[in-house]
């Protein structure tokens, strides 16, 4: 018996020391920051603009976000996206960017957007300094504890992402009773629109988010 229990520990201790030795796993994701999506477009030569933008980018955040890579086969269509995103995202507004980045995720969670849920559930995190809520964001909004100003908003984008011909005037109302102004109101419908646009991009080329984005703000 005694010779039997100092081989089961002997056993023991050799699979202890080889999963200690032992490589770690390649990550899933670890090809996102290489195949950035699944068509075949070569980069364009970017205009100075845009090469600009691109080393603030990676000055600022450290990295380029792989939309804007998968936008650089033509620097027309790039430099649409980027002025379209830095007025919805960053200019004035009524919204804070907390609310632009959780109507973002929103809308990406019920079109089950790979890219934009990592990207923007780490914007959210980060922007809220709550891990929690950027989680329950891509989950459930509607499991959060959210204000009755956030919760208006969201229930709206999402209303119009999922049945926009079901919008009407008793909607609008809601987001007014909720504090929200006219041009406010407008801001979230373009906020939303945009983002099923880019949901519907991202799902169609298989669009791969900077790995980068997981880690950020947990």
């Amino acid at each position: 018996m005694a010779a039997k229990k100092t081989g089961t520990k002997s056993a023991a201790r050799k699979q202890n020391i080889a999963k200690a030795t032992a490589k770690p796993a390649a990550s899933i994701a670890a090809r996102d920051d290489i195949d950035i999506i699944a068509l075949d477009l070569p980069p364009a030569e970017l205009s100075e603009v845009m090469k600009a933008y691109f080393a603030k980018c990676d000055e600022k955040l450290g990295f380029v976000p792989n939309v804007l890579k998968a936008y650089g086969f033509d620097n027309a269509k790039l430099e649409a996206f980027v002025a379209m995103y830095n007025d919805l995202m960053l200019a004035p507004s009524g919204l804070t960017k907390l609310e632009r980045e959780m109507i973002a995720v929103a809308v990406s969670s019920y079109n089950r957007c790979y890219y934009c849920l990592v990207a923007h559930g780490a914007a959210v995190r980060a922007l809220s300094g709550d891990p929690a809520l950027g989680e329950l964001m891509v989950m459930n909004y509607r499991a959060a504890n959210l204000s009755k100003r956030q919760r208006a908003m969201l229930d709206f984008a999402v209303k119009l992402t999922a049945e926009p011909y079901a919008v009407d005037e008793s909607d609008r109302a809601q987001l007014r009773h909720a504090g929200f102004s006219d041009r406010d109101i407008w801001d979230i419908g373009a906020v939303a629109g945009f983002y099923n646009m880019s949901n519907r991009i991202a799902s169609a080329t298989d669009m791969r988010p900077n790995t980068v984005y997981h880690s950020q703000s947990r």
